[in-house]
């Protein structure tokens, strides 16, 4: 079966990897597909939405260890030193402080000149059609790709605002297709979204007090939040009215994520009914939430993991497509 695996590009059936939106969970997409290549499967496609697209085309650019270091440094601290709170822009952050932190780990790179095939799938804010970003500056359509409308504000390239390509495709396997992957191997963060993650959301939601274990994610780093060296005090106080809960509900912040996980999950499901993949891996990375991007090394481990699990249909599936 490893030698099934090894085989040049034109004696084995094109391979695309379809990677799929979750917001910090995505980091789960870097030990994916690091065990991919460890497995010696190497996709001819890469089609990324949302983090998707972020780790995807760190990867594809040969950037990955880059990314992969930051992730692993992240604290609640030095996430909300990116927290740029904008009262009236089009997001809630402003995402120059993220840009900038991408532009100094990802040197400007077109797509078009990448060695293999990557698309960001992103949306057009004006028409709700699904777009797909396959030249021009790779930081950019990065950001377009993970623009999360009432997050992030929209990103203007070629003459369209784009925002997060997770409202219309949040699992790209139709990507991998079109672009002519015989074999689509799709990683996705929502299987298990409302598995045991409903039983600590409901506790959160509901839970008067917020230094509970049920609390949010700025409750849980509220003394970090006190002591961030970046971002003034409004900026802080605005962040806590976000995220924390009230005496019998969520907080606004909590609202919207917890919205777009549901709106995710039904789309991937309805879109992966009419196109389904070869091999789906799913992770199991539902109880982390969406915000944590402190817990990277758990995230990537699992992501790891998952692949393992499914390496049997992978090689399955090149050895009957071949």
């Amino acid at each position: 079966m490893n030698d099934l695996l090894s085989l040049s590009h034109s004696a084995r059936p094109s391979i695309g990897l379809a990677l799929g939106g979750g917001v910090a969970r995505g980091w789960a997409h870097i030990g994916a597909v690091r065990r991919l290549e460890e497995h010696g499967v190497r996709p001819d496609i890469v089609a990324g939405t949302s983090v998707g697209a972020l780790v995807g085309g760190f990867w594809r650019a040969g950037r990955l260890d880059a990314l992969e270091e930051w992730a692993r440094a992240l604290t609640k601290t030095r996430m909300l030193s990116y927290f740029d709170v904008m009262l009236n822009g089009s997001g809630l952050m402003g995402g120059k402080r993220l840009e900038k932190a991408l532009k100094r780990y990802l040197p400007r790179t077109d797509i078009s000149q990448l060695p293999e095939k990557f698309v960001a799938v992103t949306s057009e804010l004006a028409t709700g059609h699904e777009c797909w970003l396959m030249d021009g500056d790779l930081g950019e359509a990065i950001q377009a790709a993970y623009a999360l409308p009432g997050v992030f504000p929209p990103r203007a390239v070629n003459g369209r605002w784009l925002i997060d390509g997770a409202l219309v495709n949040p699992l790209p396997v139709s990507a991998c297709r079109a672009l002519g992957a015989r074999i689509v191997i799709a990683i996705g963060l929502h299987a298990d979204a409302f598995g045991k993650g409903v039983m600590a959301r409901k506790e959160k939601f509901g839970a008067p007090d917020l230094t509970a274990p049920g609390a949010s994610m700025m409750a849980d780093g509220g003394a970090e939040l006190e002591a961030a060296s970046k971002g003034n005090l409004t900026e802080k106080l605005m962040l806590r009215r976000l995220f924390h809960a009230g005496e019998n509900t969520p907080g606004l912040g909590s609202v919207m994520l917890a919205s777009f996980n549901i709106l995710m999950d039904r789309i991937t499901r309805s879109r992966l009914a009419g196109e389904p993949a070869d091999v789906l891996v799913l992770p199991h990375v539902g109880h982390i939430p969406l915000l944590a991007f402190d817990r990277a090394d758990e995230l990537i481990q699992l992501g790891r993991e998952a692949i393992d699990q499914h390496m049997p249909q992978i090689e399955s599936a090149i050895e009957y497509l071949a």
